[in-house]
């Protein structure tokens, strides 16, 4: 299990904000909840890469990418569920965050948009997750800190995979639909949200 912090200044530089300090502290404060909700972040990123499989099939380096990726999220997943089997945690049935439903409500309903659209939230949540998992892993007991930071390259790297696809999916440049959806993900994460999970913005305040 690597620990190598990689260079994340691209995640930094591609999200339009941090994510908020009281997301931190209630992450701090609520470890057990912070686990469960990884895991079904894990099984859900699992989930998005083989439904992209089963649709576009045509698309023989999107296959490829995503077949890598769901394995790789599952395996995080087990390794979650590892932690929190050796610590007594209970896993059970939690209601997910706006987050990711919140992206997905932009994605356009047309090919090629939906499948661009799709692309470019999963690069966006990948960001997301990876600087998520830089912010609290220092701050962290040493088994913990050790994990997240083991996630740190492969995030960055999904994140850098999705991306590309939607680039390569587009007859034009991304950019400007890439700003925008940011844009819905920066208020996703500045705003409030009544329970805290891994993707929530700032809890207490919704």
């Amino acid at each position: 299990m690597s620990t190598e912090v990689p260079d994340l200044s691209a995640i930094h530089e591609f999200l339009l904000c941090p994510t908020p300090d009281a997301w931190v502290d209630a992450a701090l404060a609520e470890p057990e909840l912070m686990l469960v909700d990884h895991a079904n972040c894990e099984k859900k990123a699992a989930g998005t890469a083989l439904n992209l499989m089963f649709r576009y099939l045509n698309n023989f380096d999107l296959l490829n990418k995503m077949s890598r990726l769901a394995r790789e999220e599952l395996r995080h997943f087990e390794q979650v569920i590892a932690i929190m089997k050796k610590r007594g945690i209970d896993y059970p049935h939690i209601s997910a965050s706006r987050y990711a439903a919140g992206l997905r409500n932009e994605v356009r309903s047309a090919e090629p948009g939906r499948l661009i659209d799709t692309l470019i939230c999963g690069a966006i949540i990948e960001a997301r997750s990876c600087e998520r998992f830089a912010r609290i892993a220092p701050r962290l007991d040493e088994e913990l800190q050790k994990f997240y930071l083991s996630l740190l390259k492969s995030e960055a790297r999904h994140f850098r995979d999705y991306l590309t696809l939607a680039q390569n999916a587009s007859d034009e440049d991304i950019a400007p639909r890439v700003t925008a959806l940011l844009e819905v993900e920066r208020d996703l994460v500045q705003s409030g949200d009544g329970e805290f999970r891994f993707h929530s913005g700032v809890p207490g305040q919704g």
